[in-house]
């Protein structure tokens, strides 16, 4: 038997491995786990060199994968001007004038997070509003939320060149004043007219930034992320080969399934590179590909208007961000590389085109068994919800959204809300469901995405009904969607995902019995607020919470 250097005993393991579902004692060599099983079974194996912890009864998990993260503009995020809790317009203007005042006059002020729909005053701030707190030497560009819309001042409009006659870019619009100028609100592909003119962090910069990133998601309990790309902009390059230099120099603590950009795709085919292409760290993953914009910034493709517009609005129906042809095309493309796809697909419209094309194009089967995937696919029409099943599939899903986006769901769908955030349906359907967070346009917290998943409401309204309740998930559902259901999306089930013999040694350590909590029901919000104890990452601890952790034992034994 191999020497277990490390060994987890004491505890109450759940493993997502059918074979073995519980357990209370874990052996680690290394980075790999090397056996599962009894406490008394494993301790039998240490030796005076084996590190032992005794987790006193605390539930321990695989380490948690969060299917969609946009990694890049989080962690780039962290140490910019946070707006996602600013409760009205007013509060995120007096951010911005605190932010700008303390930053060089000239230099560039973003943000990420505001929400116009949280506010009494539901309407999005223009370039004016800014223009009157930041002055005129700084440019300033404020990410809305869904990252689907942003609001800049006059002077980022004016670096950018963008003005009254500007015409709207394909796939974006430029918000306008009475007289046609632009007021400073830019939606969806309009967006990409200013960030070109936005400096890009050093190499150095970034490489900071990602360990900080790291180290966030480590105390969540995420060990493993697929890394999302942005429609026609520059950030996949340059977050590819940051995550290359940090794997290179030994400082990658995270397994990072990394997509590419539709519009990078010509350079796969001349590198001869596949999905797949790495290691268990860092490897290629999906072509991305974008059908359509955002519920919340109202330009999500729809079969039917939303209740709030007008039918002869010429963005009644939301926009389509890709023609369903260049999808197509792309498709066909991707599928001659050897490269699966995921396509963001918001809208009812956009979720039917989606698979109406994948049901249509010619696609060779990607490699290891991974599937195509529709990212959110969250608002669908019941008849095409047993599709994805049929053509193979993965819906990547974000629960947490569903808790961020009731009122407006309720607001813009009226009684078609009902399709929004389908997640018992797809399930009952048997297609495959993988669950992530979409930060930074939703909390990174896993945690709370367990919470939207089982409750379907939030954790300070539990009073409440749960909205849509019958779309709620279990437990086992909800762990299986972060878990082994998210590696099998990137074809590492065979690495991780479970707590199984052979595979790496990536688990985390909770400080509290999900199990237990689950059935004191919908009138307490611990799940939400789960913290994490301990994160294993490849066999070494690299989280610990300052209180309450489990402490290792006395190595002088034998």
């Amino acid at each position: 038997m191999i020497t277990p250097s490390l060994i987890l005993h004491n505890a109450k393991v759940y493993t997502v491995d059918e074979s073995q579902p519980w357990a209370d004692a874990v052996a680690i060599s290394g980075s790999q786990i090397v056996d599962v099983g009894n406490s008394r079974q494993i301790l039998a194996g240490r030796t005076r060199d084996t590190e032992v912890m005794d987790l006193d009864g605390h539930l321990v998990l695989p380490g948690l994968c969060d299917a969609h993260i946009h990694f890049y503009e989080w962690s780039l995020g962290l140490g910019q001007l946070m707006l996602a809790g600013v409760q009205s317009k007013a509060e995120m203007l007096d951010a911005l004038g605190s932010w700008a005042s303390s930053r060089e006059p000239e230099s560039w002020v973003i943000g990420r997070g505001w929400n116009e729909t949280l506010w009494s005053d539901a309407t999005m701030p223009t370039r004016k509003e800014l223009d009157d707190v930041s002055g005129e030497r700084q440019p300033v560009i404020l990410w809305r939320s869904d990252m689907h819309c942003a609001v800049a001042n006059s002077r980022a409009l004016t670096i950018a060149g963008i003005e009254k006659a500007t015409p709207d870019p394909a796939g974006g619009f430029i918000g306008r004043l009475p007289d046609g100028g632009p007021d400073g609100r830019l939606f969806e592909l309009a967006i990409n007219l200013v960030t070109p003119f936005i400096p890009v962090p050093s190499p150095a910069e970034l490489e900071d930034t990602y360990i900080h990133g790291m180290r966030s998601l480590h105390a969540l309990g995420v060990t493993a992320i697929h890394s999302q790309r942005m429609k026609d902009q520059r950030e996949g390059p340059l977050s590819f080969n940051t995550f290359l230099r940090l794997k290179e120099n030994d400082a990658l603590r995270l397994r990072v399934n990394s997509n590419i950009a539709a519009h990078d795709v010509s350079f796969l085919d001349a590198l001869g590179l596949r999905s797949g292409f790495g290691n268990d760290y860092l490897r290629l993953g999906h072509i991305k590909l974008f059908a359509d914009g955002t519920l919340g910034s109202k330009t999500a493709w729809m079969l039917e208007p939303l209740e709030s517009i007008e039918r002869d609005d010429p963005h009644a129906f939301g926009i389509c961000l890709t023609k369903p042809s260049e999808m197509a095309n792309v498709i066909e493309t991707a599928g001659k590389l050897g490269f699966p796809v995921s396509i963001h697909a918001i809208g009812d419209r956009a979720n039917r085109e989606v698979l109406d094309i994948l049901e249509e194009v010619t696609l060779s089967a990607p490699p290891q068994g991974i599937t195509h995937r529709i990212e959110h696919v969250q608002i669908i029409d019941p008849a095409d919800v047993p599709r994805l099943k049929a053509l193979n599939i993965t819906a990547s899903v974000q629960p947490i959204h569903a808790l961020d986006d009731m009122e407006i769901a309720d607001r813009l769908l009226g009684a078609r809300s009902d399709r929004a955030y389908r997640f018992g349906s797809l399930v009952r359907s048997g297609a495959r469901v993988v669950f992530g967070s979409d930060a930074p346009v939703a909390d990174p917290n896993p945690f709370l995405g367990f919470h939207a998943a089982m409750f379907r409401q939030r954790p300070d309204a539990l009073s409440d009904a749960p909205w849509h309740g019958d779309e709620r998930l279990s437990l086992e559902q909800t762990i299986y969607g972060y878990t082994l259901g998210a590696a099998r999306a990137a074809g590492w089930h065979d690495a991780i995902g479970s707590i199984t013999p052979g595979k790496r040694a990536d688990l985390i350590v909770l400080d509290r019995d999900l199990f237990t909590l689950r059935d004191q029901g919908l009138k307490s919000r611990a799940i939400a607020d789960t913290r994490v104890l301990t994160t294993i990452f490849d066999g070494e601890i690299t989280h610990q919470s300052r209180s309450a952790s489990p402490a290792p034992e006395n190595r002088d034994r034998s």
